[in-house]
C-alpha cells in the first residue's frame, strides 16, 4: 500500500524560497577528538556549540556492499576535518529542495552517505557525563538528510550531545529479494530493512565513540519525527538494537510495517514488490551480482517519481514478524526503556495547505476554498494518525506491562499572516511544526519562517520551546519528562503543548479510536455526503484491514 510517499509539501512555493549560500567554517583546535577511526577536528557554530559534520559511521554501502548489512568504517587517513556536510543518500528531489536550486524530480545523492553530525556544549569533553540524543530525520524513509537539523541550541540549552544521522533511503534502504538472501555473506545480510541496520550501526558508533565528545553512553535517547519517529518505534521492536539506547521519543511516527512476502511480491495495496522491480529491469533470471549492479537511475525510475517502495519490512532479522504493533502487544517485545509518543493536532494541514482541491492560490496568497471542508478534511485523518501512533501504541505497551509511557499533543497554531494568507489557519499545528520548538531553532522552513515565526508570536514561541526543550532534556537526563507530565493511563493522559496564551502546557484526558472518529464523522454538519465519503476513503487508506468498520459506519 502506498500509505505515504515523500511526506513532503511544497512550502517553498508559498515561501518563495531561494538558493541559500553554503556556510564556510574553519577548524577549531579545541574540537580535536580521538575516535576509534582516528583523529577528528570540528568547528564552533554560530550559536556557540562545538560541531563535527559528516563523520562516517559505516563503510559506503555501494558495489558489493549494496543491500548488505553495514560494515565498519575505514580508519582516517590523518586528521579528519569534519567541517562540511556530507552528501545526502540517494533520493528523488521534491519542491522542498527548490530552496537549494534543485528542481523537483531529480535523482540526487551518493551511496557513500552513512555519516552523522555531532553537536556538543564547548565544555562537554571535560565533563564527560552528558546524555546523548540521537536524531533520526523524517521524509517518508525515501527523502531527507541530517544537515537540515541544527542541534546547536538544543545541545546548549539542555546540556546534551546531539547526534544527527543519515541512513539509506527508498529502495536502497528497503528491499526484499530472495536472490540477495541466497547470496548473503552473514545472517545480518539476509535482512531487508537495511535502513534500520544503518541506524543500529550508528548507535553502535555512538557507544564506541560517544565518550570522546563528553557523552554518557549509558544515557542514549533516540528521537525522530515522522519517518524518523516510525524508525524509533521500529528500533524499540528490533532485537539487534537492544542495549544501544535507553530512552525513546516518537514524534508523529506511525506503526505499520510490511510482511516479507508482500515486500517481495507486492499485493493489492502494495505495488512494486522487489521481484517485480528486478524482473522489469533485468529479467527473472537475475542473480545477486546483477541485482547489486543495477543502475541507480533504472532502480529509482522503476518505482516512479516518488520513489515509493514497500518499507519497514518484517524481515525476521532486524524487525520481527508482526512488526511494531505485534512487538508492542507482547510482554518484552519492545525494549524496556521509557517512551514518549505524540502527534500534532493538525498533522494533515501540511498536505492540504497547497492542495488545489482545498485551497485557492493567487501568487503567494493562499486561502481555503471552504473553511469548514478544509478543517474537516484535516481533523479526521489527523485524529486517526493519533489513534494509531499515540493512543493505540500506548495502550498496547501498557497492556503488555510497559509502564513508563508518556504521550503528548502539539497544538501551536499562532503563525503569522499576510493579507488572506493566515498561516495559523492554513498550517496550524501541522506535521513537523513541533521540530523548531524541540530544537529551539526557528530557521527550518526557508523563507516561510518569516511568515510563520514573527515578532508578534515570539514570546509565546519562546515559552513553548522552553517547555518542550525542558521536557525532552529532562527525559534524556533522567528517563522521565517534567514532573507535571503524568504517565499514560486508560482513558488517555496527554501533555497538550501550547503557548500560555493558548492555555498550555497542560494535561488533558480522552482517547482517540476509529469508532469514535467515525461517529463524529457520520454526524458532522459541515460535510455533504460526497465529502464525508472522501474522508472515509482516506481513513481506509490508513488502515485497509479495517475497511469494513469504516464502510459500515459511513456507507457510500
Amino acid at each position: 500500500m502506498r500509505r505515504f510517499g515523500l511526506l513532503a509539501l511544497s512550502v517553498c512555493a508559498l515561501a518563495a524560497c531561494q538558493e541559500q549560500p553554503v556556510e564556510q567554517v574553519e577548524a577549531l583546535p579545541q574540537t580535536q577528538r580521538t575516535l576509534a577511526q582516528g583523529t577528528v577536528v570540528g568547528f564552533g557554530t554560530e550559536q556557540g556549540a562545538h560541531s563535527w559534520r559528516a563523520i562516517p559511521y559505516a563503510a559506503a554501502p555501494e558495489g558489493d556492499l549494496r543491500w548488505r548489512a553495514p560494515r565498519p568504517p575505514s580508519a582516517f587517513d590523518g586528521t579528519f576535518e569534519a567541517l562540511e556536510f556530507g552528501p545526502r543518500c540517494p533520493q528523488v528531489t521534491n519542491a522542498l529542495d527548490e530552496g537549494e536550486g534543485l528542481e523537483a524530480g531529480l535523482l540526487i545523492g551518493d551511496e557513500n552517505c552513512l555519516t552523522l553530525d555531532v553537536y556538543a556544549p564547548p565544555d562537554a569533553a571535560e565533563r564527560g557525563d552528558l546524555p546523548v540524543m540521537v536524531w533520526i530525520h523524517g521524509g517518508g524513509n525515501t527523502w531527507g538528510r541530517s544537515s537540515a537539523y541544527n542541534g546547536s541550541q538544543l545541545a546548549l540549552d539542555r546540556d546534551v550531545i546531539i547526534v544527527a544521522i543519515q541512513y539509506r533511503l527508498g529502495p536502497l534502504g528497503w528491499f526484499a529479494h530472495p536472490a540477495l538472501r541466497d547470496a548473503a555473506q552473514t545472517e545480518a545480510d539476509t535482512a531487508a530493512s537495511f535502513a534500520l541496520q544503518d541506524m543500529i550501526a550508528a548507535l553502535e558508533w555512538v557507544q564506541a565513540n560517544g565518550a570522546a565528545f563528553g557523552g554518557d553512553t549509558d544515557r542514549v535517547t533516540i528521537f525522530g519525527e515522522s519517518a524518523g519517529g516510525h524508525n524509533v518505534a521500529a528500533l524499540l521492536a528490533s532485537p539487534p538494537a537492544r542495549g544501544l539506547f535507553h530512552r525513546a521519543i516518537i514524534e508523529s511516527g506511525i506503526v505499520w510495517s510490511t510482511p516479507l512476502p508482500v515486500a517481495e511480491e507486492g499485493d493489492a495495496y502494495t505495488p512494486h514488490g522487489a521481484i517485480e522491480i528486478v524482473d522489469g529491469i533485468l529479467g527473472a533470471e537475475a542473480d545477486a551480482e546483477a541485482i547489486r549492479s543495477m543502475g541507480l537511475g533504472d532502480l529509482f525510475e522503476a518505482y516512479g517519481i516518488d520513489g515509493d517502495p514497500p518499507r519497514m519490512i518484517e524481515d525476521g532479522v532486524v524487525l520481527p514478524e508482526g512488526g511494531i504493533r505485534a512487538a508492542a502487544s507482547t510482554p518484552g517485545g519492545m525494549a524496556e526503556v521509557p517512551v514518549i509518543t505524540g502527534s500534532n493536532r493538525d498533522e494533515m494541514k501540511l498536505y492540504r495547505a497547497l492542495d488545489p482541491q482545498f485551497v485557492n492560490r493567487l501568487s503567494l496568497l493562499i486561502w481555503p476554498k471552504d473553511a469548514d471542508v478544509y478543517e474537516a478534511s484535516v481533523e479526521y485523518p489527523s485524529r486517526y494518525w493519533r489513534a494509531l501512533a499515540v493512543d493505540g501504541l500506548a495502550n498496547r505497551l501498557i497492556a503488555a506491562g510497559h509502564e513508563e509511557v508518556w504521550a503528548y499533543r502539539f497544538d501551536w497554531d499562532e503563525g503569522g499572516s499576510l493579507l488572506v494568507t493566515d498561516t495559523g489557519r492554513l498550517f496550524g499545528a501541522a506535521h513537523s511544526m513541533e521540530i523548531p520548538f524541540v530544537f529551539n531553532h526557528f530557521d527550518f522552513y526557508g523563507r516561510l519562517d518569516a511568515l510563520l515565526f514573527t515578532n508578534g508570536n515570539a514570546a509565546g514561541r519562546d515559552a513553548l520551546a522552553n517547555a518542550m526543550g525542558e521536557a525532552w532534556g529532562r527525559f534524556a537526563h533522567t528517563g522521565a519528562p517534567t514532573s507535571n507530565w503524568t504517565r499514560w493511563q486508560s482513558g488517555g493522559a496527554l501533555m497538550r503543548f501550547d503557548t500560555p496564551e493558548g492555555g498550555g502546557p497542560e494535561m488533558i484526558t480522552g482517547e482517540e479510536t476509529l469508532e469514535g472518529i467515525l461517529d463524529d464523522l457520520a454526524e458532522d454538519p459541515r460535510l455533504d455526503a460526497q465529502t464525508r465519503c472522501w474522508i472515509a476513503d482516506a481513513l481506509i487508506e490508513w488502515e485497509p484491514s479495517r475497511a469494513d468498520i469504516v464502510t459500515t459506519r459511513i456507507p457510500c
